[in-house]
C-alpha cells in the first residue's frame, strides 16, 4: 500500500477512525511517502469526538444532524428520505468537494493534506439554508408547519383522479395566480395566499379540485404555463418523459439504464465507463500500473496479503488442465 500511494494522487478510506493508523497507512505514514496526496476520510460522525467510533447509517446521521426532525407531515413522525441526503449528499459529494479543493490548493501549495467528511455535519451543512430562516424568526422549528416542508398548501403534493400525484411548488405570488386561475381557485385564496388563516381552507379546496381530473390531465392543462405544477413521475417514467429523453439525461450501460453523468461541461465531454474486462479488474494487471513486477505480485498472493478473485482462480484452474493455453 505504501509503494502504491507514491504514485497516486488521493487515498479513499471509509474505514472507523484509527483503523487505518492500526494498519499503519495512517495520514502521517502515508504522507510521509507522498506529501502531495490527498489523504478523503469519509465516516458518519468524523474522526474524533464522543460518537467517532459508532455505527450508523443515514437515517442516524440525519438524526444526530436535527434534519430527520424536519422531514414529514405535521402532527406525524419523521418521514426517512432516500439515503441521499446524508450518506450522498452530505457524505459523498462533501467529500468529492473536499477532494476538489484540496487538488486545486494543492497546485498551488504543491502539499497534500487530509479531508475529514462527517456525514452528519455534510448534512447539516445542507440544512443551513433552514437554519438561516429559523436565525430570522422565518421558520419554526415545527414538522410539517413551514413553507417547504409540506405546511404551505401551495408547496406540496396531492392525489389525482387516477390515485397518482402532481407536485405544486408556486412559491411565488405571480405564479400562485396563474395556477389560481388555471385550478382555479377563488381570488380570496390569490389575495391572501400567504395568509396562514386561510391555509386549511385553501388546502381542502386544492385537493378537492385537483381530484377531479387524472395526473395527465393536470399535466396537459399546465405544461406550458409557470404554475409550477408537476406529475410526480415513478423512476421508471421519468427515463421516458420527453424532457429527460431530449436531453439524453438517461443512459443505457449494458442492461442498466442509468442517469447520465452531472453535471454537464462546455468543452469537456463525460462518458459512462464501460464495464472492465476481466484482465483488466486482475491484481496483477492494476499494479503493473504502479509498478509492481509479476514476481511480486506472485508473491503478495502467496502471503495471503492479495486475495484471487474467484474468476481468476477458475482461469488458472482451466489454465493447469490444458484447457486453456
Amino acid at each position: 500500500m505504501l509503494r502504491l500511494v507514491e504514485k497516486a494522487d488521493m487515498l479513499i478510506e471509509g474505514f472507523r477512525p484509527d483503523v487505518m493508523e492500526r494498519l499503519g497507512l495512517g495520514p502521517d505514514a502515508v504522507l510521509a511517502r507522498n506529501p502531495a496526496l490527498i489523504y478523503g476520510r469519509i465516516t458518519g460522525f468524523g474522526q474524533d469526538g464522543p460518537l467517532s467510533g459508532r455505527a450508523g447509517h443515514d437515517i442516524t446521521y440525519l438524526a444526530y444532524s436535527g434534519v430527520l426532525h424536519a422531514i414529514g407531515r405535521q402532527g406525524g413522525r419523521p418521514v426517512p428520505p432516500l439515503n441521499l441526503v446524508a450518506d450522498y449528499g452530505g457524505g459523498a459529494m462533501m467529500l468529492v468537494a473536499g477532494a476538489l479543493a484540496a487538488l486545486f490548493e494543492r497546485s498551488r501549495s504543491g502539499k497534500g493534506q487530509v479531508i475529514d467528511a462527517a456525514m452528519t455535519e455534510g448534512a447539516s451543512m445542507l440544512a443551513t439554508p433552514v437554519h438561516a430562516l429559523m436565525a430570522a424568526g422565518l421558520w419554526s422549528d415545527t414538522r410539517g408547519a413551514n413553507l417547504l416542508d409540506s405546511g404551505a398548501p401551495f408547496y406540496d403534493t396531492y392525489e389525482t383522479a387516477d390515485a397518482r400525484h402532481v407536485a405544486v411548488g408556486c412559491l411565488e405570488p405571480r405564479f400562485f395566480a396563474e395556477f389560481a386561475r388555471l385550478l382555479p381557485l377563488d381570488q380570496i385564496f390569490v389575495r391572501g395566499q400567504y395568509d396562514r388563516n386561510l391555509w386549511p381552507q385553501m388546502r381542502v379546496t386544492i385537493a378537492d379540485r385537483v381530484g377531479q381530473k387524472t395526473r395527465d390531465d393536470w399535466d396537459r392543462l399546465f405544461a406550458a404555463t409557470d404554475a409550477c405544477v408537476a406529475p410526480v413521475l415513478s423512476l421508471r417514467e421519468a427515463r421516458d418523459h420527453p424532457h429527460n429523453r431530449a436531453r439524453n439525461a438517461f443512459l443505457k450501460s449494458g442492461a442498466l439504464e442509468r442517469p447520465a453523468p452531472a453535471p454537464r461541461f462546455s468543452r469537456s465531454r463525460s462518458t459512462l465507463a464501460a464495464m472492465p474486462a476481466d484482465h483488466d479488474c486482475q491484481a496483477a494487471t492494476v499494479l503493473a500500473r504502479f509498478g509492481l513486477s509479476e514476481s511480486e505480485t506472485e508473491a503478495l498472493f502467496k502471503s495471503g496479503a492479495l486475495l484471487k478473485s474467484e474468476a481468476l482462480l477458475k482461469s488458472e484452474a482451466l489454465v493447469k488442465s490444458g484447457v486453456k493455453g
